[in-house]
């Protein structure tokens, strides 16, 4: 059994509002072929053997989404495991072949088109129970709404705190060449976007995007060969809440709290207020940063307003990449967080570099209302 596993490697296409002109299997084969150029990792007995791929049926328009992709990963004839969750779960997923010893280097590819389909709530509403929840129209943003109402009643949010949430959002995405949403907006322009779903802002929702993102990983005696600046798997931890909303206490940070708590364990963290340089958030509304950020430990419980307006976002160095708000696909957000913190992590990050970064936290959230999390702890050495 391997002791440690690190990230070689990361390939990201830009992510784009649609991505018309490219097949799925062209986004994934670009990412693929930038990390063999990257590493000069091969396949087989001494390269890789077992790719882990994550995407969505529903959005991929097809059952079985990972077999339109088999040959672009390079799966023909060798292993490929599906993990249809957010990304970073297939980083844990690959994190397990490597350190129990079944694999000493794989790859992790994730890749999703929102822009197929017509309506993305109609694609959502198919994750509820077909008999008492899919027929009230719940969907991923209406039952965001109704936890974002919870939440905010006990934070001190408001909705001047939730436009500062986008605006802070936008300036980092800015910055970032593979975002989708790189116009700067003002608080008040947020303001007087349309009211989608009360108290849910148009600007409050992440944009429709489409993108595939690939890493490499390997164990602690292979990793030299592919790069000299690995970037060490140090913590996981995930957890999943109640299936039905009604059995489930939507304000209350349930699964993202023992998520956390597992990783923070395995990963030596007693103060996660303190001990992170930055943290790579999936929050795909507004009121969704600062919800995760306490679940998290970032801030304290029901704080979330104070915590912004003390400039708990800038200090903590939350979503320098701009987040799923800048324009992050669904399945993919997770692992486009991971690969930003390998960034920041290598000084590779550009113009948004986070100075003297050696400790990052890379968090993914998948159902709805962020029914499942995933916790990822990365460090340099």
């Amino acid at each position: 059994m391997a002791k440690r596993a690190a990230i070689c490697a990361v390939a990201q296409i830009p992510f784009e509002s649609n991505l018309w002109q490219k097949r799925v299997q062209g986004m994934v084969l670009a990412v693929v072929e930038s990390i063999i150029k990257q590493t000069g990792v091969t396949y087989g007995a001494n390269g890789i053997q077992n790719v882990v791929t994550c995407s969505d049926d529903v959005f991929d328009a097809r059952t079985i989404s990972d077999n339109a992709i088999t040959d672009e990963v390079g799966a023909h004839y060798r292993g490929e495991e599906k993990v249809p969750m957010d990304g970073v779960n297939a980083i844990a997923y690959a994190l397990a072949c490597v350190l129990s010893g079944h694999d000493e280097v794989t790859m992790v590819v994730a890749h999703c088109k929102e822009s197929q389909s017509e309506d993305r709530n109609m694609c959502t509403n198919l994750a509820f129970d077909p008999f008492y929840c899919r027929p009230l129209g719940l969907d991923y943003l209406n039952l965001a709404a109704m936890q974002a109402r919870a939440y905010m009643g006990g934070s001190g949010i408001t909705d001047e705190h939730l436009a500062r949430v986008v605006e802070y959002s936008r300036k980092n995405a800015a910055k970032n060449p593979l975002a989708v949403a790189r116009n700067l907006v003002l608080a008040k322009e947020v303001m007087r976007s349309p009211m989608v779903c009360d108290p849910i802002r148009e600007m409050h929702v992440y944009p429709v995007s489409d993108g595939a993102v690939a890493l490499l990983i390997a164990n602690e005696d292979r990793c030299g060969e592919f790069t000299d600046k690995p970037v060490w798997i140090t913590g996981f931890g995930n957890c999943m809440d109640s299936y039905f909303p009604g059995d489930r206490d939507l304000a209350g940070n349930f699964s993202l709290k023992r998520a956390a708590e597992r990783a923070y364990k395995m990963a030596g963290v007693t103060n996660p207020e303190k001990e992170f340089d930055l943290a790579e958030v999936h929050a795909s509304y507004a009121y969704q940063l600062p919800m995760w950020c306490e679940g998290l430990g970032l801030c304290g419980d029901e704080r979330g307003g104070k915590w912004i307006d003390d400039g708990g976002m800038e200090k903590k160095n939350v979503n320098p990449s701009g987040g799923p708000l800048g324009g992050f696909p669904i399945m993919v957000g997770g692992l486009a967080g991971a690969a930003e913190a390998v960034l920041q992590l290598r000084g590779e990050a550009g113009d948004r570099q986070v100075s003297g970064a050696k400790k990052a936290l890379t968090h993914g959230t998948t159902g709805a209302a962020g029914q499942h999390h995933a916790v990822l702890i990365l460090e340099k050495e």
